[in-house]
């Protein structure tokens, strides 16, 4: 049988950061006959060409390439596309990660459709998420389905197809370079599929280089007349045209980057002027959201000290979703949400009423006296306007979609000045919210994005007024799994699935905790999210001094069981803060980092005591003492914990792998 695969991996001096692809790459659940892994090394200096060579010695599907010193991956892509016996060719960079599967499912799913490429799942941990992975699909569009936002070269493509059609990267190339040789594969290929029920590839961060301008011009030049020569004169090539006007010339016009970077912008300028003039006509702009449609005009008038008060004006620009409700039904978490843009000094966005149409008002620095009305006209935009919601894996960044049901708000703010806002409705059943399957166990956090005619931006979801609710609820597919919605320190909703314990799951929760003062005594009183049938184990408030000196108090923490479904129940401590009886240990002044202990383990709270003028009061753990507070320390370890939000033990218990609460 012949090679189903070849797996091309361009390396340069990757240190032991490169261990993660290689056994990836080398560990697939597909036979070893089956595929083969190419490592081209680019020169590196770092000893990885000597350890390229010993892997190859001793695995029959393992080559490695050596090449002269280039400073980019694109010819040793090429280099090993051109030495590839696979059907198949996928590219991998040094820092991603391949799931053991993902070669044998990608595999199957290509040959069942005929695809000439395959979309294979990636997840990544930074940048908004991939939209394309929202369905499965085997004959897939490249407008349709979004697959613009999909440029990356980690697919699987036929290589008979890519030698057909002669594709291959640009050299020396650049991130433009990639982007193109991926549309040209999607602009050739008869069928294109996406496998998005499964992950394929970890994305890892690529480190930002320095690129010249006239480069990636030149490049974009190309990919345009490829544009050209494939689709014909109509709103499909204008939309595609619209998207390189969006992404590689005005977006990059208002970053940080370009109004702080005063030596090289007026080069910059110039050159995304010409290639405005030459590519991009204004009938593109109907496709763009309307601050970008002020930057174009901007850019054909010339006006670069406006593009950058823009860019200072709209850089805290953002986006606000608050909670409007919080509910279970049954298994099915309800969650009513408000989500409306805000300007850079967190007051909503305001738009102008002209008779019946509504109109964007840019920042009060612009000179917006020669732009024409219908460049800042948003009243189709905003009928149009969308909310996304999603929940994204802490570790893996994995994003799931969640279906939405919303209506555009018109709300009346002052004399012809109009707010818009959406209210949507999403239920989230952890049995299903991923494609169908169950959420995987960890913590998941809630994303919200927002397309209107005025923004497009992307946020956490907040907290709303009031007491938080900690209610856990089983649910009861595949198997009994505890879902605890809970909260960051920020006040970010989260849910976490699967708790690995009866005490961590409550401390996911324990921002939500009370200290009440009754009879000259302090109870601290925690939220329970599922207080099992046994009641759970015995349980200790444990409390250790900040100070110089190291006390710790100890106190017994009585459990109380609520309403299954409908209220949480409860963890009392009743805390000593006097010295009752010689020898008893008792609460001082000062900040205490808190913890619960069982006969098993200790996990960490979410919140410090501090005892002043004889009162208690609660307070995040971090801001009582960041040396000490679970969040505080700065290992890659403990870097992960803070998107957790979890502590310092419950990162050390994940590490040890223990059995899961509720487990079978």
């Amino acid at each position: 049988m012949g090679v189903k695969v070849s797996v091309i991996v361009d390396v340069l001096n990757p240190g032991d950061t490169a261990d993660a692809c290689i056994r990836s790459a080398m560990e697939q659940t597909m036979p070893a006959d089956e595929y083969e892994v190419i490592f081209v090394d680019d020169g590196s200096t770092d000893g990885i060409a000597e350890r390229l060579d010993a892997i190859a010695a001793i695995r029959q599907n393992a080559r490695a390439l050596h090449l002269p010193h280039t400073g980019s991956p694109m010819r040793g892509r090429n280099v090993g596309l051109a030495a590839a016996a696979g059907d198949y060719v996928f590219f991998l960079g040094q820092h991603d990660r391949l799931e053991r599967d993902a070669l044998a499912r990608m595999y199957e799913r290509a040959v069942e459709s005929d695809a000439d490429v395959l979309v294979g799942r990636l997840v990544r941990d930074w940048g908004p998420p991939m939209t394309a992975f929202e369905r499965s699909t085997s004959r897939g569009d490249i407008l349709r389905d979004r697959l613009l936002t999909v440029l990356t070269p980690q697919q699987l493509y036929r290589r008979a197809f890519l030698e057909e059609h002669e594709l291959g990267f640009s050299v020396p190339g650049s991130r433009m370079g990639e982007q193109a040789f991926v549309t040209r594969a999607y602009l050739h290929a008869k069928v294109i599929a996406v496998l998005a029920e499964h992950v394929c590839c970890h994305l890892g961060e690529r480190p930002r280089t320095e690129e010249d301008p006239r480069a990636i011009v030149k490049e974009l030049h190309r990919l345009l007349d490829d544009v050209d020569m494939y689709l014909g004169e109509g709103r499909q090539r204008d939309r595609v045209y619209a998207h390189w006007f969006r992404q590689a010339v005005l977006r990059p016009l208002v970053t940080s980057k370009f109004a702080d970077s005063s030596v090289d912008r007026g080069a910059h300028f110039r050159v995304a002027q010409e290639l405005t003039e030459r590519r991009f006509p204004e009938r593109l702009d109907r496709h763009l959201p309307v601050q970008l449609r002020v930057v174009a005009a901007y850019v054909r008038a010339g006006r670069l000290d406006q593009i950058v008060l823009m860019a200072n004006a709209t850089r805290k620009a953002g986006l606000r979703a608050d909670l409007t409700e919080v509910r279970w039904d049954a298994h099915v978490l309800v969650l009513g949400v408000s989500v409306e843009v805000v300007t850079g000094d967190g007051t909503p966005d305001r738009y102008r009423v002209d008779g019946d149409r509504l109109h964007w008002i840019p920042p009060r620095a612009l000179d917006t006296k020669r732009l024409p009305d219908d460049i800042t006209d948003i009243t189709e935009a905003v009928e149009r306007a969308r909310v996304e919601l999603y929940v994204r894996h802490t570790e893996t960044g994995l994003v799931h979609f969640l279906p939405l049901t919303q209506e555009v708000e018109r709300i009346e703010d002052g004399r012809r000045r109009m707010r818009v806002r959406i209210k949507g409705e999403t239920r989230l059943d952890v049995t299903q919210a991923a494609l169908g399957e169950p959420l995987r166990p960890g913590q998941w956090e809630v994303h919200v994005r927002m397309f209107s005619g005025a923004n497009q931006a992307r946020s956490r979801v907040s907290r709303p007024e009031g007491p938080l609710n900690c209610l856990g609820v089983l649910a009861q597919r595949p198997r009994m799994r505890l879902v605890v919605p809970c909260w960051s320190d920020q006040g970010e909703l989260g849910l976490a699935v699967e708790p690995r314990s009866f005490s961590e799951s409550i401390a996911l929760v324990s921002p939500g905790v009370e200290v009440r003062h009754i009879g000259g005594h302090a109870y601290v009183v925690l939220p329970v999210p599922y207080v099992p049938p046994s009641g759970g184990p015995p349980l200790e408030l444990v409390m250790r001094g900040t100070g110089k000196r190291a006390r710790e108090v100890c106190a017994p923490a009585l459990v109380e069981a609520g309403v299954p479904g409908r209220i949480a129940g409860q963890l009392v401590a009743k805390v000593p803060v006097k010295r009752l009886l010689p020898g008893v240990e008792h609460l001082g002044p000062g900040a205490w980092m808190c913890s619960l202990r069982s006969s098993e383990e200790e996990v960490g709270l979410r919140f410090a005591l501090e005892m002043r003028r004889g009162r208690i009061e609660a307070r995040p753990a971090a801001a009582a003492d960041p040396e000490h507070s679970p969040m505080g320390r700065d290992t890659a370890l403990h870097r992960l914990g803070r998107r957790l939000p979890g502590a310092r033990h419950i990162v050390r218990l994940a590490r040890a792998g223990g059995h899961r609460y509720l487990k079978d």
